[in-house]
């Protein structure tokens, strides 16, 4: 391999997708891997911006699909993939549907191993996948349980996935991002702090501030980037310091 330079963060003439980029997470992802470079395709059942852009529900295979013809036809392969589509809402587990439920695991992990089928074939040595889960996965989540245990499904297929595909030359990773300020969270954040469960403790990172959706594109640019090369099976936890600190908190 050769020696590392400051361009090896570019991501110039790549092709990336970005699934739920229409606001948030995506939305900062979507931008600044343009701003780097690449080439960039995103879904979203709001309606994106991005060189190619497709307004779709990502758990609709039959428009996943008619996204990923899209995608072969204008470069022919992908280089970058970014799983973020997701969402949840708050509510105790005795108080969750089976239709609720299911919405769930269909939103936060089903749609991700479509998409990665889908995109896979196009695929060569050298790619990225990289995985959205949250800090949810890696602890107790009360009052989002399917959602959290969903995303720590996730975590463990970005582990197998890395090994599986190694031999490719397909790296996965996954970014779990906490704390960070979005039009896609904000609601969920009020509703839980307007009616939180009795051991819910409401959690400062020890950063001691929120982080905004561009502290999660940093990362997924470098996952994404030549600096990464060497980086498989890794989460990147974008959370002001929140996984680290366990039970702790900052009041």
């Amino acid at each position: 391999m050769t020696a590392l330079s400051p361009d090896g963060i570019l991501l110039t003439g790549r092709v990336a997708v970005v699934t739920g980029a229409a606001r948030g997470i995506g939305l900062a992802i979507a931008e600044t891997f343009a701003a780097f470079g690449a080439h960039v395709a995103v879904c979203d059942r709001d309606k994106p911006r991005a060189e190619l852009a497709m307004k779709l529900d990502v758990r609709d295979h039959v428009a996943v699909e008619i996204f990923a013809q899209a995608i072969r036809e204008r470069w022919g392969r992908v280089d970058i993939l970014v799983n973020n589509a997701g969402g949840t809402f708050h509510a105790a587990f005795a108080d969750t549907s089976p239709r609720g439920e299911q919405i769930l695991i269909e939103e936060n992990f089903t749609q991700v191993t479509g998409m990665i089928r889908r995109l896979l074939p196009m695929m060569s040595p050298g790619a990225s996948i990289i995985n959205v889960t949250s800090s949810e996965g890696h602890q107790a989540a009360p009052g989002f349980a399917v959602y959290a245990a969903m995303k720590a499904g996730l975590e463990s297929l970005t582990k197998t996935l890395a090994l599986e595909l190694a031999p490719r030359g397909i790296r996965v990773n996954a970014i779990a991002p906490d704390a960070l300020r979005t039009e896609g969270e904000s609601g969920v954040r009020e509703r839980m702090l307007a009616r939180p469960l009795p051991y819910e403790p409401v959690r400062v990172p020890p950063l001691g501030r929120l982080g905004g959706p561009e502290e999660a594109a940093g990362a997924a640019v470098f996952l994404a980037s030549d600096l990464a090369r060497f980086v498989t099976g890794a989460t990147l936890h974008v959370d002001g310091g929140i996984h680290a600190a366990g039970g702790w908190r900052r009041t």
